[in-house]
């Protein structure tokens, strides 16, 4: 594709052009990545290694108690990694009902009743056995030191962990590992945490095997039963990561990738498939036409997620009767390209987080994403190793009709995804937007700038965002135009400006490959709405 290479939004950053390249939320965590490429290390080596540095450097979005999901191009084939953790033996609705009320609709959204067996430390163990060059314990050193002898704390983070800090401040471990002052870190203060670098260092040694089945995994689970909890040794041994085959579906020539359920990935498929029965170029990229048809298309999509999706055991719907052209067809045609709408879930039976991608000139390409869910997950942090353990329990339901209902080792409801658009079989583009529900909006979004309206990445990134969030309701960045604001209003839209873009609207990393690896490299964009880099060589 020929990218238009202006930029008409207000940004400060440029595409980078280079042969192996890195781009993530923080600058620090884009460097750990390409010293193991500068080390003879290729694309996965590089993710695994840039994760490691994320859960020490930006953990109010993960930790080393999150999950992850990947989708990983090895210079042939696509493979998907799905890496979330499961419901621990002992929770059952009657568990939740028992102990936190007959009238819970869901787990605790804190606390140890919230916390689910981390997956992300299996998700590196395992990329690293299938694809990686360098040995793992290397690939952990760079976070290992960052932790050890700490960094100076970046704006954006700054400002969400003292926002979270009011909440989590009397959670088990919490203050102790991250108000090292009695507060949270200031801009441009130090933060050191050194029981993650032994950690870190034990994950390397062992290769992951300390943190479900040795001194890790004990610690853990001691940890949150002491607190309450029920998770067992037996539950972190039991787990094991997934190896799946992405979900496809076709838009406009491209093909969009995203990891089948229990994720909401599906949801961005649905939109697109859809908006793709509009003439979406034949209006400006920012026109309220355009902006007021992706919205619907995500009210419709959303509307069948929240009804259908689950662990894809428990699902009743398929993801092929979800995607199923026909049905989507129908969809569109609900559609009032006038008026907004509240729509409910169809019925297609027929007869915080954090995200990385890096690439290298051999031709892998890695999307990767983890989480430990809202900010800081659960609030506890396991204080030997300073595991920050995640809230996905938060996502089970304890409706006795819900296809998400909690069982034992059963997977939540997921909404980080990690994405890959192809084109004709071959990678085109390893990208992800982090945020809660943002995340398979963002895909739209920015898919929606780059395929019809030629925007290259970017300024697709940097471009003003809306977020839908229920019923009528959407939140708009303050830097959309006022008057593409008062034209969604005058349909029906119920839009909120919001200043704050951290989650509201997501945060993304694109590589787009320029075509052979060696000769014409690739092309990378980070998001303006975090303190990150995209960087190459």
């Amino acid at each position: 594709m020929q990218f238009d290479h202006t930029n008409p939004y207000p940004s400060a950053r440029i595409p980078v052009f280079a042969r192996n390249v890195v781009s993530t939320s923080h600058p620090l965590a884009s460097q750990a990545g390409l010293r193991m490429l500068w080390k003879g290390g290729n694309a996965v080596d590089a993710a695994i290694a840039t994760a490691a540095a994320m859960t020490v450097l930006e953990p109010v979005s993960n930790g080393l108690g999150s999950d992850a999901f990947c989708i990983l191009w090895d210079g042939q084939k696509l493979h998907g990694l799905n890496a979330s953790g499961r419901a621990p033996q002992a929770w059952t609705p009657e568990y939740f009902r028992s102990r936190h009320g007959e009238a819970s609709r869901t787990p605790p959204r804190r606390g140890a009743d919230s916390i689910t067996v981390p997956g992300a430390v299996s998700a590196w163990v395992a990329l690293s056995e299938r694809f990686g060059r360098l040995p793992f314990a290397d690939l952990m050193e760079p976070a290992a030191e960052i932790a050890q002898r700490g960094y100076l704390v970046p704006p954006v983070v700054a400002q969400k962990w003292k926002a979270a800090a009011k909440e989590l401040g009397g959670q088990p471990g919490y203050a102790d590992s991250f108000l090292p002052r009695g507060r949270a870190p200031e801009v441009g203060e130090l933060f050191q945490f050194p029981a993650a670098a032994r950690a870190l260092r034990e994950i390397g040694r062992t290769r992951g095997e300390s943190f479900y089945r040795g001194e890790i995994a004990e610690a853990i689970a001691s940890f949150i039963r002491q607190h309450g909890g029920s998770m067992q040794a037996a539950d972190l041994a039991a787990h094991q990561p997934e190896w799946v085959e992405p979900l496809a579906r076709d838009y406009r020539g491209y093909t969009l990738h995203e990891i089948p359920p229990n994720g909401q990935g599906i949801a961005a498929q649905i939109a697109l498939g859809i908006l793709e029965k509009f003439d979406i170029a034949g209006y400006g990229a920012d026109s309220v036409d355009t902006q007021h048809l992706q919205i619907e298309a995500m009210k419709l999509a959303f509307a069948d997620v929240y009804r259908y999706v689950a662990e894809g055991s428990s699902m009743r719907i398929t993801p092929e009767q979800m995607l199923d052209d026909g049905y989507l067809a129908e969809r569109a045609r609900l559609i009032d390209p006038r008026r907004a709408q509240d729509f409910q879930a169809g019925n297609p039976v027929r007869g915080g987080t954090i995200y990385l991608t890096a690439a290298d000139e051999d031709g892998m390409m890695v999307s990767f994403i983890q989480s430990n869910f809202q900010g800081f997950g659960s609030g506890l942090v396991e204080p030997t190793f300073g595991i920050s353990l995640q809230n996905r329990g938060f996502g089970f339901s304890l409706d006795e009709g819900s296809p998400n209902l909690v069982a034992p080792g059963k997977r939540p409801f997921h909404t980080i995804i990690p994405a890959f658009l192809t084109q004709n079989g071959q990678p085109v583009m390893s990208f992800g937007v982090m945020g809660g529900n943002m995340q398979p909006q963002g895909h739209m979004q920015t898919l929606v700038r780059m395929i019809d309206f030629r925007q290259n990445p970017q300024a697709a990134c940097d471009a003003p965002r809306w977020r839908y969030n229920a019923g009528l309701e959407i939140n708009v960045e303050a830097a959309m135009d006022p008057a593409v604001v008062q034209g969604l209003i005058a349909r029906g839209h119920r839009a909120g400006v919001i200043n704050d873009s951290y989650q509201d609207f997501g945060a993304g990393q694109f590589i787009w490959s320029m075509g052979s690896p060696k000769e014409h490299g690739y092309l990378a964009a980070s998001d303006p709405r975090r303190d990150g880099l995209a960087a190459g060589f």
